[in-house]
Formats: structure tokens, sequence, C-alpha cells
């Protein structure tokens, strides 16, 4: 009898540490909950199974005594209390991803997996090289190197950094120039072949085009570097694309003209595949950012990061520093 009662304290004592142990996970899975918007979503980003999710929301629930979520077959909402515990426990998360991260590593050694967007041909061409060598400086530290164009939801995609080329700054972001890319406008020998030579910008509008839709599609806007007198120009592509890549090899081919970054095309510009039209006439740069959502804390992953990418971005090949405004 007395073996039985010890046994069964024992027992209690081990499942009040392992609550105590488990009630952060609890946090950071009921914060996944709220951010992806749904337990199925929850799950495939937390790489689990849904019933495993709802079991520690049904965790959460039972250790704090109140209602979290209301959910229906369509539909998820947070209670009053549900709102209270995620402002608490994200908190509470940030804290204790700090706490890890200054007593596992004490010389700030970065950490963990760091997912981050990027263009999908800025990040394939231009970036691979630095980010290879920030892996192997860092042995503990593993990159999710997600390549698109789309613009980011950080809270249902589950990222922690983007690169975004030429886009505009959410306010309710974090948001870091690192560099600029200059454009040039491209055209095959071919093509130019075909049309009376183009003294002008608005000789522009004659020609045939390949427009990059996520920068330009009907007109683009030019300026001249020594008078810095501007011309507005009215495009007809004949192909629309968001692909940097489609709008280089369409170009060669001799579909159109493109305004497209300098550094993808520098060695048809070399090889004579490629001609620049007006080179005295240039569209605005683009400007670089790395971006994140706000937090009281960053770990050791996404400052080293940013710290890699303020260093080499500049450097990088058809690069240059970002022209700050007065």
């Amino acid at each position: 009898m007395v073996k039985r009662l010890y046994v069964k304290r024992i027992g209690k004592i081990i499942m009040k540490r392992q609550e105590r142990i488990d009630r952060v996970d609890l946090m950071r899975t009921y914060i996944r909950i709220v951010e992806a918007g749904s337990l199925s979503a929850a799950a495939r980003q937390l790489d689990t199974t849904q019933a495993t999710v709802s079991r520690r929301l049904q965790s959460l629930e039972s250790l704090l005594g109140v209602k979290l979520l209301l959910r229906t077959t369509h539909a998820m909402k947070l209670t009053d209390d549900g709102e209270r515990c995620y402002q608490h426990a994200k908190r509470v998360a940030d804290a204790w991803v700090a706490l890890e991260d200054e007593l596992s590593q004490s010389d700030d050694e970065p950490v963990g997996i760091l997912r981050v967007r990027a263009p999908h041909a800025f990040g394939q061409e231009q970036l691979l090289g630095p980010l290879t060598q920030f892996l192997e400086r860092h042995p503990q530290l593993s990159v999710e190197w997600m390549l698109n164009d789309k613009n980011v939801d950080f809270l249902s995609a589950n990222i922690d950094c983007a690169i975004r080329v030429g886009a505009e700054v959410d306010p309710a972001t974090v948001s870091v120039l690192l560099a600029e890319v200059p454009r040039c406008m491209v055209a095959s020998p071919a093509l130019l072949a075909r049309f009376p030579a183009v003294e002008t910008p608005q000789q522009l509008s004659a020609l045939p085009w390949i427009a990059l839709s996520t920068f330009y599609q009907h007109e683009i806007h030019l300026s001249h570097l020594q008078s810095g007198d501007t011309e507005q120009v009215a495009i007809a592509p004949r192909l629309y694309t968001d692909s940097l890549y489609a709008a280089r090899n369409t170009a060669i081919g001799g579909l159109g003209v493109t305004l497209i970054s300098s550094w993808a095309v520098e060695e048809e510009l070399i090889n004579g595949k490629l001609i620049a039209l007006l080179p005295q006439w240039q569209a605005a740069p683009l400007p670089v950012h790395l971006v994140y959502p706000w937090a009281r804390y960053y770990p050791a992953r996404l400052r080293k990061f940013l710290q890699l990418m303020r260093e080499v971005m500049p450097g990088l090949g058809g690069m240059r520093h970002p022209v700050r405004q007065a």
C-alpha cells in the first residue's frame, strides 16, 4: 500500500514537472495556431499532425482554465482571453528564445533554422555564394532558402525575413535598405535591325516590348543622366512576365526590348547577344531591402544574416550602394 502511494506521488511529481517543461511548447503552438489561422495550417508549419496541435491547444486551455478559441467548420475566432493569452505568449516566447540564445552560445553563435524568402533570379544568381559562405562559417545553423517573387506574409508563411527588390516598404515591418540595382534597356541586334535607329526615348514606343510586370507594364519612366530631364514612354508589350529569366531570354531571342536589372545581362552585353539602348537615359534603380517583422528580440541567426547582407549586398556584381535621401 505504501509502495503504491509512493509510486502515485512520484507520478504526480513527474507529471507536474512535465507540465512545466511543456508550457513553453504549448504557448509556441498556440502562437502558431493564431498566426497561421487554423489548426491544420499550424500543423503543417510545425511538421506535426492536426491531432497533436489540437491536443496541445486543449492542454493549454486546461492549464489556464479558459477557452482560448471559438471554432466552427470554416472559421476560427479568438476569445477575449485568447487575445490576451496570445499577447502574453508572444512576450514569453520571445523572452525564452532570448534566454536560449544567450545561454546556449556564449559567443553569440547562430543556431537553429533561419527561413528566408528571396526573389527567384536574384536569390539563385547573386546570393548563393554569400549564403554558402555564411553556412560554412556557422555549422550549427540551417537556412530554408525559398525563392519566389510573391509578397510576403510573415505570419502565415512562417518566414523570418525576406529580401525584396523594388517593392514598396510596408510600414508595419522593419525594412533595411541594403543596395540598389541599376537597370538598362536592351534588345537583340536582330530586332534592332528591323527598325529605324532609336535616338530619342519616344521612339521606343514603336518597338515591341517585353514587360517585367512586377515593375512596369504599359509605360516606363526615364531620366537623362546629364541634364536630369525626364520622359514618360508608353509601351505595347508582346509579353508580360514576372520572371527576369524569361524577359532576358526572350529579349535574346529577338521578341522585344526589355528594361531589366543590369547585372542579369552583363555577359550578354559583352558578347553582343544584347545591345543597350539609349544608355544616357535610365530608369530609376530598384532598391533592395531586407524586411522582417517587428519583435522585441531577434535571435542571433537573424542578426548575423542582416550583418552579412549589409556587408556583401552593395559589392555584388551589378549592384551599388544606395543613394540615401537627405
